[in-house]
Parts: structure tokens; sequence; C-alpha cells
């Protein structure tokens, strides 16, 4: 898989199968649509191709209050993308410029002149160009004058519920990581680094790495604590942990922090500076203000407890 970086980079590849959209996550519905351009490109003999946004469009249409925090960022949209068979990523360079194309300008100047797709493949309810006037219908008016193929993709459903991003930032933002892994297709995961902190949980028995996220972007799940399993600077072990997402009641935090701790490890210290990807597997219990350091000390121990009961966690490789 080749990236590119439009409008710098452009590949040669006229004739190609292409898609375009955000593909925030590479969930579950984005692999199907992604099958489809493969299976099409392959029966072409030419190249598969995604067309994807950086930064996301909602973050530079700033029609909401708060701005969208993301599932993936670009650099991990991409190595998501690399084991589906696409042979080039564009990123278009998603600008307030770029914002204002029509759908026709859009299919015209980057699509038709750039590309000059032989098919086009596209989910049914795909919106794009300024105000988002183009849907499907449009693209098939335009696919005549610029002779390409429209294939559609029907909504993809994990048991009877669509696949979105949408629905998977609201799974998270609850807490439910294991739904939001169904509709994913892997478990949602955060990468960071491990920075100093206060060091409370090695003086009660529990040393965390205290994890600074990548990329402020970034969605960061509800406050509470959850078994995770850790992968330490792209090794292939991981190790089973702990996470604590939240402000610290029991011992007046200040700021949000991301706290894991890992079990069966012992050289928490040595972290430091160090890269980690925490994947989200269960959650075990919101946050609380405990009555007593004692009553915080008792509950990370049934934490752990409860963690060491679940198999998935301990998936090494």
């Amino acid at each position: 898989m080749i990236v590119h970086y439009y409008p710098e980079q452009v590949p040669e590849v006229h004739g190609c199968v292409l898609t375009v959209g955000t593909f925030d996550g590479v969930h579950v519905g984005h692999r199907r649509l992604i099958e489809q351009v493969v299976l099409q490109a392959r029966r072409r003999h030419t190249s598969a191709v995604l067309l994807t946004f950086d930064p996301h469009p909602r973050q530079v249409i700033r029609s909401e209050q708060r701005p969208i925090k993301l599932l993936t960022t670009t650099d991990e949209k991409i190595q998501l993308l690399k084991p589906l068979g696409i042979d080039h990523v564009v990123v278009v360079r998603f600008t307030e410029a770029f914002s204002q194309l029509s759908a026709l300008a859009f299919v015209r100047d980057v699509l038709a002149k750039n590309f000059a797709p032989a098919a086009v493949v596209i989910g049914y309810n795909h919106q794009f160009g300024r105000h988002r006037d183009g849907n499907i219908e449009l693209l098939r008016k335009l696919s005549v004058q610029f002779s390409f193929e429209v294939i559609e993709i029907e909504r993809q459903l994990v048991g009877d519920v669509e696949a979105s991003s949408t629905r998977i930032r609201l799974a998270l933002q609850e807490g439910d990581v294991r739904y939001a892994a169904q509709l994913l297709g892997y478990p949602y995961f955060l990468t960071g680094t491990v920075v100093a902190g206060r060091q409370l949980g090695r003086q009660l028995g529990f040393p965390t790495a205290n994890l600074q996220p990548s990329s402020a972007d970034k969605l960061i799940p509800a406050d509470g604590v959850y078994g995770v399993r850790v992968h330490i600077d792209e090794q292939p072990r991981c190790f089973a942990g702990l996470t604590a997402i939240g402000m610290r009641p029991t011992v007046q935090g200040r700021e949000r922090t991301i706290e894991t701790y890992l079990l069966d490890f012992n050289e928490t210290e040595e972290l430091y500076g160090v890269r980690l990807r925490i994947e989200f597997l269960h959650f075990l219990r919101p946050e609380r203000a405990f009555p007593s350091l004692d009553e915080l000390v008792a509950a990370m121990k049934a934490d752990e407890q409860l963690a060491r009961q679940l198999p998935d966690l301990f998936v090494t490789t």
C-alpha cells in the first residue's frame, strides 16, 4: 500500500476503482465497503484507491459547538488500512478552501481529472461537496458525463444496528467498550507516551503508567476503570492491565488522567518516555470518590481480582 498526500502527490492510477470518505475508525461497515473496492479492482485488473481526509472535515467546518473527537488519527487509520488490500491511499489535505468545493467541482476537478476512475464505490448515504449537497443520486448523474460506474454499498448491520462512527463514539462516551469493539471489529485503543505523575499509585502498592495521548483530538472513553491489554513500544508481546480514567476524586485530582497498572509487570519505573498502546476490552466500574485511601486500595484489589478472571486480557500475542 502506497500513501500519497493530495494535492502535492497524485498517483498514476487512471482507470482505478475508487472510494472516498473519512473512514474514522475503519469500522466493520468501512471494511465491507473496502472489500468491494478491492474485489472490483481485482476483477478489472486495476488499482484499488481510497481517498480520505486530514484533518477530519468536521474539524474544519466548525458548525458544532464542540469539535469532533476522533476514533483514529490519520496515522492510525493508515495502519488499519494496510492489511485490507488497498493499493493506494490518498490523504486529501482538507482546508477551508477545499470545503467550499461544490459537489460537481469535487467530482470533476478532483475525482475525474486526477483519477479518471472506472468505478466509484460509495455508501448508500454518503454526502459530499459544499453544504454536503452531493449524494449518490447526483453521483450517478455525473457518472454518465465522466464515464465511471457507481457501485452502491447498502448499510452494514452488526446484529440489527448499523455500524457507524457516530454510534461508536456514543458507545465509548458511555464506557461501553465491548459494544464499540463489536462495531469496530477490534478493541478500541489509545496510544501515547508514559509521563511522570504524582506516583501515588506506587505508594499504594499499584505502580501505574501515566499516559499522555499522542493526539489531543483522540476520543477518551468515559471515566472509570477498564480491563485492558497493553502493548509496550509496539512489541508483539502484550500485558494485561487495569486503566483508570478520570479526575481521581479520592485524592482531590485537578486534571483528567489515564493511568494504567500492568499486571505481572514489575518495571513500571522504566516506562517513562516509552510509547504504549492500550486496548480497552472491559468496563469494570465507574469512577467514584472513596472515604479513605484504605477503601481505595481495597477497591483496586477487587478490580485486580476481577481482571484476573477475564481470560481475554491475558492473550500475549
